[in-house]
């Protein structure tokens, strides 16, 4: 599986963060933007992080060590910025799963999912397989139209983490830095709207 930063942020536009942002709460809006700033725990790949100085709400240790690994393998360190777990994208998913009570049993359930076909395959939970083994069960279930019907619970579990890896990163410090969006900049010299576009909506200048 090769899902780098620029891979992920091709195969979200698909379906956009935007999806995901429509459906939080206040208190979720707010946790972006003030909460998930502060790096995650490292485990297994994600690297820099806090030193274990976050303690998760929902997740157990061992859901909590899979779900920084697979953040930091959808959205992995390279060198224009940090990872999903650098960004804090595994707190937000965590605060998210508290204040969005119906989201616990799709998790939970696909972390469980995950590990049982881990363990039919290579006789081990997510995070004790190889990369290469860990990649070769998430190439069956990141590509929706690819996969086959076996899989369709991975895929769907899948889907929904992208989304909010996804989402907790790019509405991160990180992220936004990571898009080099600057926000609203007021533009004094504005003559309204081109021609050419008043002409397509079929407008008269």
């Amino acid at each position: 599986m090769d899902i780098s930063r620029r891979n992920a942020l091709k195969i979200i536009s698909v379906t956009p963060v935007a999806a995901g942002l429509g459906g939080l709460t206040e208190a979720a809006a707010q946790q972006q933007q003030q909460g998930h700033q502060h790096p995650a725990p490292g485990s297994g790949q994600a690297q820099g992080g806090s030193g274990g100085s976050y303690t998760p709400k929902f997740f157990t240790p061992h859901e909590w060590a899979t779900v920084v690994l697979l953040a930091d393998m959808i959205i992995p360190r390279d060198e224009r910025s940090g990872s999903a777990s650098d960004a804090g994208a595994p707190e937000f998913i965590d605060f998210m799963m508290i204040d969005r009570p119906e989201y616990q049993v799709p998790m939970r359930g696909g972390l469980r999912w995950l590990d049982a076909e881990c363990h039919d395959r290579f006789g081990r939970t997510f995070i004790d397989c190889t990369d290469a083994e860990r990649r070769q069960v998430l190439d069956d279930i990141a590509y929706p139209r690819k996969a086959k019907p076996e899989f369709s619970h991975g895929v769907a579990f899948f889907s929904r983490f992208r989304d909010l890896v996804a989402t907790g990163f790019w509405t991160s410090k990180i992220g936004i830095e990571d898009l080099q969006f600057m926000g609203n900049v007021p533009n004094p010299n504005w003559d309204g709207c081109p021609p050419e576009c008043l002409a397509h909506l079929g407008l008269k200048g």
